[in-house]
């Protein structure tokens, strides 16, 4: 077996050392893996406080791609959260503030109900018709837990795609605002408008998510009073 010359085999080593090295270091300087990057962050401003969405992309990726090229857009700067029932959901990103007409959307998007995510209080929604695939650019937020809004084997359910982390409290205040028939709005609008002034991307070092904080458990309501947001 032929052997190399020792100064042949130093040199080899040294110069496999330094690639080794330089390997890692490039691995080391990229970013790290989707998985671990923090977590996608809009900041929600109202006229009556700020809130901050989790968005779960792993989970409901066509939805929050699709929220994310609205809130790119600037499509909910000046909205209206136009519908509010308690112990429900509030709901908007959808009528003008000033004109409370809709505004133009892009193309409806596939309903990813069955993504595993349950309408529970905090958990965020692409609001649609009855039309199972109809959604785009309304959401709604969960004030408390909503399983009739789930996808059962018989039919769809409403798509979550995210989360309140922040501000919760602004959301229950919103929850609670008085209601009635305003403008185009035959019932379950705020008799003072709520307006969504902007929606914005959040690095996440500017914000420090938490739970919502636990809430008394709501009056049960019949399945009869249960609406679909709209």
């Amino acid at each position: 077996m032929y052997t190399q010359p020792r100064n042949r085999r130093m040199q080899l080593f040294a110069r496999t050392f330094v690639v080794a090295a330089a390997a890692a270091m490039v691995l080391l300087a990229q970013p790290r893996a989707s998985a671990a990057e923090p977590s996608q962050l809009v900041k929600v401003s109202t006229n009556m406080g700020d809130f901050v969405i989790e968005l779960l992309p792993d989970r409901a990726p066509l939805t929050v791609a699709n929220f994310l090229r609205y809130v790119k857009e600037g499509f909910y700067t000046n909205t209206l959260l136009h519908r509010v029932v308690a112990n429900f959901v509030i709901q908007g990103g959808g009528h003008d503030a000033t004109t409370y007409q809709l505004k133009p959307v892009h193309e409806p998007i596939f309903n990813e109900s069955g993504n595993g995510l349950q309408n529970k209080r905090s958990m965020v929604g692409l609001a649609r018709n009855e039309a199972p695939h109809s959604g785009n650019a309304q959401i709604y937020i969960n004030l408390v837990d909503n399983p009739d809004l789930d996808p059962l084997p018989t039919r769809w359910g409403y798509a979550v795609f995210g989360r309140v982390v922040q501000g919760m409290d602004v959301v229950d205040r919103i929850g609670v605002t008085a209601t009635g028939s305003f403008g185009p709005f035959k019932s379950d609008a705020p008799l003072k408008p709520v307006v969504i002034q902007k929606m914005e991307l959040m690095d996440a070092t500017q914000a420090q998510p938490t739970n919502p904080s636990p809430v008394a458990k709501p009056v049960p309501q019949s399945s009869d009073s249960i609406q679909s947001p709209k």
